[in-house]
């Protein structure tokens, strides 16, 4: 299972608002989107996941629900994304569909090694830098962060980066041995910048396979 490079996760004033940037987000070439809900009943969360899964089938994008497993599997999601403080993933695992996958949330080395001990399929790691997305927000990581952390782990398990990513942070992020990115407010703001992280990130893909062929 290639994970992509980009991850745009749903931001909006109200669900129907996350839903219209989702549909902007997937014409504007976004290859999965993460349908990111607080503080709604589960009830409601699930009825705008089965609007999600109609616009991103149509597009063919993948589909990552976060936090709700249940509802990731009752709409057949491609995923399901999980914060720390959610379910364990080792319990998720059993209840979704054997091709769903599963990532989540990582702080610090020591959460990334639990994470790869549950088995997840990738982990999002941050913040990069300072952002307004998520209140109480932990230790800024940065580019020596980020180095820090892959060097320890070497792991086979895609790292994505997230938090007040922009395009100019792309470059050094995937020197550091990232493999991929998660962005929602740059992207909400201007959804067109969804082109240039793709042609960013998979001008460095290029270089992977070069290494690969060594």
């Amino acid at each position: 299972m290639i994970i992509p490079k980009l991850h745009y996760i749903s931001q909006g004033n109200s669900p129907k608002e996350h839903l219209e940037n989702i549909q902007k987000a997937c014409s504007s070439g976004s290859e999965l989107v993460q349908l990111r809900l607080k503080n709604i009943s589960d009830k409601k969360i699930l009825k705008f996941a089965k609007e999600a899964r109609e616009i991103t089938a149509h597009f063919q994008t993948r589909l990552i629900i976060n936090d709700h497993y249940k509802i990731a599997k009752e709409v057949k999601a491609d995923g399901v994304h999980l914060g720390k403080t959610d379910s364990c993933p080792t319990i998720a695992r059993k209840h979704v569909y054997t091709w769903q996958i599963i990532g989540g949330t990582a702080n610090t080395l020591q959460d990334c090694e639990t994470l790869i001990s549950k088995e997840v399929d990738y982990i999002s790691l941050g913040p990069f830098k300072f952002t307004t997305t998520k209140d109480n927000l932990p230790p800024i990581l940065g580019l020596n962060g980020y180095t820090a952390i892959v060097e320890a782990l070497q792991t086979e398990t895609p790292i994505i980066g997230v938090g007040g990513i922009t395009t100019e942070d792309v470059t050094s992020i995937l020197e550091t041995g990232i493999s991929g990115i998660a962005v929602s407010g740059e992207i909400t703001r201007d959804f067109n910048i969804i082109k240039i992280f793709n042609q960013l990130l998979n001008a460095s893909s290029t270089e992977e396979q070069r290494h690969t062929f060594k």
